[in-house]
């Protein structure tokens, strides 16, 4: 047994987070992510994106060449820092859809 988790990624089920008001935003994000309030998720797995069309709400790359990455692209980044910040102990994964 290694906790419960979850997945954001394949099809965009995350995407609409960022655009919500910022207090449903940690609403949502709280029950999630918080220990021992909600859900209190212990893994999550995210999409690695990676420019293609592979899903609705593909995700894109962070890193369009090999010398600049950017990690403010797209929305799985946020939510993983999101998720650290209600709790530092929650691992992640992430998986490639595809490669850029």
């Amino acid at each position: 047994w290694e906790g419960v988790g979850a997945i954001s990624g394949g099809g965009a089920t995350s995407k609409l987070l960022v655009d919500y008001p910022k207090e449903i935003q940690d609403e949502i994000l709280d029950f999630l992510f918080k220990p021992n309030y909600g859900l209190s998720l212990q893994m999550l797995k995210v999409e690695i994106g990676g420019d293609a069309d592979s899903t609705e709400g593909s995700e894109p790359s962070h890193m369009h060449t090999k010398e600049k990455m950017d990690f403010s692209r797209g929305y799985e980044f946020w939510i993983m820092k999101e998720a650290k910040k209600r709790n530092p102990d929650i691992l992640l994964y992430g998986l490639p859809w595809a490669f850029p």
